[in-house]
């Protein structure tokens, strides 16, 4: 089956315009007076040959001596150029263009060249080549060819090549089943990769291998594991290749019993040993929690390289121990980008930030190159940290070097701008992005919605729809939350009743937790009660939590008792709930239960937790505390702090002190509010940057109400833009008033 004539146009030419004619008139001179090979001493040398200079010399000896017309000759110089990792292409290409008729072994060397320096088009040009000379490729040919195939050249080339393994007679050919297997699971054509499969006869481990790898590409390791207990019923012996692959998805699959049926074959010396297979074993074991057995084995290495200490690591870190991961870390001999973004990774599972931020540094002075996975782990810590700043220098260092910035970047560069309430830029990201996934939808209608633009959500998740992306729960939380921070009630009803009967996904237990919220901000405390009181499942804390919300806002001091003894028995010391109730005791002037519960708290030593506000200033971040006196600037700040509440008073400020649940004066509770965290941010701030510069503020609990008036005031006297985003969602104070429209 001849290949089509558009195939055959968009390919680059393989010619080499280097080589002269006057090398094929040497060469044909020295062809006439040859000598035998096997007399020439320029044999010997390229048995000992180390470099393209030193073959160079070779070569024209041969030529000199006119040896060079002989095909073990042409071989030897061929294969030097096209096997070696410092071998030259451009050279093989030149000398190839000099033989009459290339032998088909010859033409496989080449072959073997181009995928060695990843130049499959060019591969695939050399091939038509060969065919419009009229020789026939054999068994070797093809896996030479796909070997060296990108996705995008299989899924261009790959089944019109198929169809030419079929017409030269090598479709039953082991070799050619396994590069076509190979060749159909790297485009993710795994159906037909495993269709081939099927048709083989099995007996070659290699194609057991390759079908496996296959799978392990794609994520579906429950089917290369299938696969392995296939291969022990019809009792094929595994290699260590086979063993890797297995162990591999082992791990993935947290599969103990399979993994350990897999080391069987070590100890019981069926299959030898090395380096990969017991960093795949350190690997399976660490996955499944087994460290112990997982360090034993990284005990008894010999050698020991790079991926053998991250396994640990890792390992150390997915067990909870960062400590543990930290120290194995600060041991390596020598650590790569993988390495590094794995402790990064570590330090952000258990919310260390600035410590991940701390140590990128380490790895850039360290002069190692991150990747793109690195650079997700990085921007998601600058994402949780406010630190914007930071986070637009990584976007530069993404486009300065090249970093590959695919998909998962662009999704992790839309959460870093909204959760710094950049929504402009997070916009900007979107819009620029080649291609889509659900996760990139799913963050743009979660990203607005919490930046209190609801309608632009609704709006993204109608494009969602109409580009065919279908949503998945958590989609459905960020409609349903755009919905709650903008009191659209009906809409998020009839969003909530759809979510099954169009996308067929059952509501879960944070989806009621959002409708309890919706209802109970609008007031509706009754119904909501009513939809905790009717879930499918059991109410966790959460759920309770919105309820106990709502009750605070509309001062439902009945309600707000009945949701935290529920609260109280799932979370017996948490000690936000006892806070809340405070606040709502204390806005309903009941001081004895107030007094009562404070007693209750001390009794059970439940605190309550710092209020703690981030800014980042000049690339850093800088950490507030209620009445902080900590920071070097601490003078200033205080003194600013004095300058800012005077100007706000002439502008109309007075202190509301209705979340204050001491039983204290009135000037005393006006001295705690003056303290809080955000208001020192907010005066640092303004100390140290420039007029019209906006002031980002991340607070770790929910904006009290006296600190959401000042920072109105704020915006107004000093016409700067502040944004706040506390523990539920984004505060945006320009001009005096706040994008939640005083709805929260």
């Amino acid at each position: 089956m001849p290949f089509s004539p558009a195939f055959k146009i968009h390919l680059p030419s393989t010619k080499h315009h280097l080589h002269s004619s006057f090398l094929k008139k040497m060469i044909s001179m020295a062809c006439v007076q040859s000598s035998p090979v096997t007399e020439n001493p320029s044999v010997s040398l390229l048995e000992t040959c180390k470099s393209m200079n030193h073959l160079k010399q070779i070569h024209s000896r041969t030529i000199k001596t006119g040896i060079i017309c002989n095909p073990i000759i042409q071989n030897k110089i061929l294969s030097f150029c096209c096997s070696r990792e410092f071998g030259d292409m451009c050279f093989a290409r030149q000398l190839f263009d000099t033989i009459p008729e290339p032998s088909v072994f010859i033409w496989n060397i080449m072959f073997k060249g181009y995928s060695r320096i990843a130049c499959p088009k060019l591969s695939v040009s050399l091939y038509l080549e060969m065919l419009e000379r009229n020789v026939k490729p054999d068994c070797y040919t093809y896996p030479f060819m796909f070997k060296g195939f990108t996705r995008s050249v299989a899924l261009q080339f790959g089944r019109e090549l198929h169809c030419h393994v079929v017409k030269y007679g090598l479709g039953s050919n082991v070799f050619a089943h396994n590069a076509l297997i190979n060749m159909y699971a790297l485009c993710g054509l795994i159906d037909m990769a495993r269709g081939i499969f099927d048709m083989s006869c099995k007996s070659d481990v290699v194609t057991w291998n390759a079908m496996m790898s296959g799978y392990n590409r794609i994520k579906k390791y429950d089917e290369a594991r299938k696969l392995f207990d296939m291969m022990e019923e019809k009792r094929i012996l595994p290699s260590s290749v086979t063993l890797v692959s297995v162990l591999s998805a082992c791990s993935k699959l947290r599969d103990l019993e399979c993994g350990k049926r897999v080391q069987k074959y070590i100890t019981n010396g069926e299959v030898e040993v090395n380096l990969k297979v017991e960093n795949a074993l350190i690997d399976m074991y660490a996955a499944c929690g087994e460290m112990n057995v997982a360090l034993g084995i990284f005990k008894n290495m010999k050698k020991r390289d790079v991926i053998s200490w991250t396994a640990i690591v890792t390992g150390f870190v997915n067990t909870g121990q960062v400590d543990a991961a930290r120290k194995y870390f600060h041991k390596m001999p020598e650590r790569d980008h993988v390495s590094w973004t794995a402790m990064i990774d570590g330090y952000l599972r258990f919310n260390c930030y600035k410590e991940a931020l701390m140590l990128f540094r380490e790895m850039q002075t360290s002069k190692i190159k991150p990747d793109e996975f690195t650079m997700v782990s990085i921007l998601t810590a600058c994402a949780q940290l406010g630190a914007l700043e930071l986070g637009e220098w990584i976007r530069t260092y993404i486009d300065k070097n090249k970093v590959k910035n695919d998909t998962f970047v662009g999704n992790a560069l839309i959460d870093m701008y909204f959760k710094c309430g950049n929504v402009d830029k997070a916009l900007s990201i979107f819009n620029g992005m080649p291609q889509r996934d659900k996760f990139t939808w799913t963050a743009m209608v979660i990203g607005l919605a919490i930046n209190g633009c609801g309608e632009e959500a609704l709006d993204m998740f109608s494009q969602m729809l109409k580009a065919s992306v279908t949503p998945d729960g958590v989609t459905y939380v960020g409609v349903l939350s755009a919905c709650t921070h903008t009191g659209m009630v009906d809409k998020g009803k009839r969003f909530f009743a759809s979510m099954t009967a169009r996308h067929g996904i059952e509501p879960n237990v944070a989806h009621y937790g959002c409708m309890v919220d919706l209802l109970g901000k609008a007031g509706h405390l009754k119904e909501a009660h009513e939809i905790i009181k009717n879930m499918p499942m059991k109410p966790n804390s959460i759920v309770w939590g919105a309820l106990l919300g709502a009750c605070r806002i509309h001062k439902n001091a009945e309600m707000a008792e009945m949701a935290i003894e529920q609260i109280r028995e799932l979370e017996p010391h948490n000690g936000a709930v006892y806070v809340l109730q405070c606040n709502i005791y204390a806005a309903c002037n009941k001081w004895d239960k107030l007094r009562e519960l404070r007693q209750v708290m001390m009794d059970r030593g439940i605190k309550k937790s710092p209020g703690c506000s981030l800014i980042e200033m000049n690339g850093i971040v800088h950490e507030f505390v209620a009445g902080d006196q900590s920071h070097p600037q601490t003078k200033e700040i205080y003194g600013r702090l004095n300058k800012m509440t005077s100007d706000l008073r002439i502008a109309g400020y007075s202190p509301n002190t209705s979340e204050v649940f001491l039983d204290i004066a009135e000037e005393d509770k006006e001295n705690a509010v003056y303290r809080h965290s955000e208001k020192l941010a907010i005066a640092f701030g303004l100390i140290n940057s420039g007029p019209g510069v906006t002031i980002r503020i991340v607070k770790n609990l929910r904006m009290c109400i006296d600190c959401h008036h000042v920072a109105k005031l704020v915006s107004k006297v000093y016409d700067r833009e502040v944004i706040v985003r506390d523990r539920t969602r984004f505060h945006h104070f320009r001009h005096g008033s706040c994008s939640c429209k005083e709805y929260w």
